[in-house]
């Protein structure tokens, strides 16, 4: 907190430092416990009518009375991290963006917006997966992937917001598909303001994760992985281990997306996406375990680490992705990304065993329904 020579906190924020990272301390809600000050950092996303608006690391905004704050500065945009390889988040979102490649996309600016469209059965397609947008609610079209199917909003879409997110919304509903915006948060560069701005225009938060980085080598250093199958497509096999369901023709063409060649994107040599599997135990029984890498220069990607539930805890999700970064620094690869939500502690204590640690929160904002027009009388 900020202190005075006198020995006094005191507050030295304004409303003209909103969009910057801040540190406040303000008086504890009556009856909310033993503790007199709450301390919240985050970014500063309004301050309008006497309340401050802070949105934190994780996504979460924060309303802060004026009249509570005790102290307050500005702090760095981002704390420094202590280890693994040096990444900005626009070229992780752009590097994360491509290893789960669209059927189809359109600029908006400088937005990006994203459709892989697939006919799915009434009572097919797992709804609330952060993988798998749409379901039921999108009728017999959903898209495969909230990430091949939402906006990628790197910059400025060329028009106000408003007018954007109306155009967004248009060019979703022509394929059937709601509207999702990415955003990101807890990093230089990442996007809390867009965030506030969705949420005061109603657009909903369904699905937080993190993207989390980490060196290659120590990866491919562990467990020898010796069963390990790698193979450049997801054979049926594969599949059948894959817990999501209904995986159509535009479904593997996002599975077997990815940038081109050991190089990186354009180096013309082919697909850098590689599937691996562990077998299962008889005859026709689905792999023990499987996985997704794809190499996109000095990223690694690993994605689709699934293990079966009689066979965890034996190391097989380690000897998966130890595979996968091997062949990754076979490829020129020497960092490595995966997405994980909050809640899955056994695929964060792996993680972090092997070296990875959180670089942003991610989000996807979904468009409000829009109220049915007054037909009026007469009208059908």
């Amino acid at each position: 907190m900020e202190i005075s020579a006198a020995g006094r906190l005191e507050v030295r924020i304004t409303p003209s430092d909103v969009g910057k990272r801040v540190s406040v301390r303000r008086l504890g809600e009556p009856g909310a416990g033993a503790e007199k000050f709450t301390d919240t950092v985050g970014v500063l996303t309004s301050w309008d009518s006497g309340v401050l608006m802070i949105t934190r690391r994780d996504g979460e905004c924060v309303r802060i009375p004026q009249s509570t704050l005790v102290a307050g500065k500005v702090v760095p945009a981002a704390p420094a991290r202590r280890r693994g390889p040096a990444a900005t988040y626009p070229e992780l979102a752009r590097v994360a963006a491509r290893a789960w490649r669209p059927v189809e996309s359109e600029r908006l600016g400088e937005w990006e917006l994203r459709a892989a469209v697939q006919e799915v059965p009434r009572d097919g397609g797992a709804q609330g997966s952060e993988e798998r947008p749409g379901g039921a609610a999108a009728g017999r079209r959903a898209g495969f992937t909230r990430r091949a199917n939402s906006v990628l909003p790197l910059g400025d879409p060329g028009l106000p917001l408003d007018a954007a997110l109306a155009a967004v919304r248009r060019w979703y509903g022509e394929r059937g598909l709601p509207a999702y915006v990415q955003t990101a948060t807890g990093a230089e560069g990442t996007q809390e303001l867009l965030c506030a701005e969705l949420e005061r225009r109603g657009w909903v938060r369904e699905v937080t994760a993190e993207l989390w980085i980490g060196a290659l080598a120590p990866v491919a250093d562990r467990a020898e992985g010796a069963g390990v199958v790698l193979s450049r497509t997801a054979d049926e096999a594969w599949l059948a281990r894959y817990q999501r369901k209904g995986v159509s023709e535009v479904a593997l063409r996002v599975l077997g997306s990815g940038p081109s060649g050991p190089g990186g994107a354009g180096s013309g040599e082919g697909p850098s996406v590689w599937f691996a599997s562990v077998p299962g135990t008889g005859a026709g029984a689905p792999p023990a375990a499987i996985g997704r890498c794809a190499v996109d220069g000095r990223w690694a990607g690993f994605a689709a680490v699934e293990v079966d539930p009689g066979r965890r805890r034996q190391g097989l999700a380690t000897e998966v992705t130890a595979a996968l970064a091997r062949r990754a620094l076979e490829e020129g690869a020497s960092a490595a990304w995966l997405q994980v939500e909050a809640d899955n502690e056994g695929a964060r204590a792996l993680y972090r065993a092997l070296g990875f640690a959180p670089h942003h929160a991610y989000h996807h904002y979904r468009a409000p329904e829009e109220p049915e027009a007054d037909a009026g009388p007469g009208q059908p």
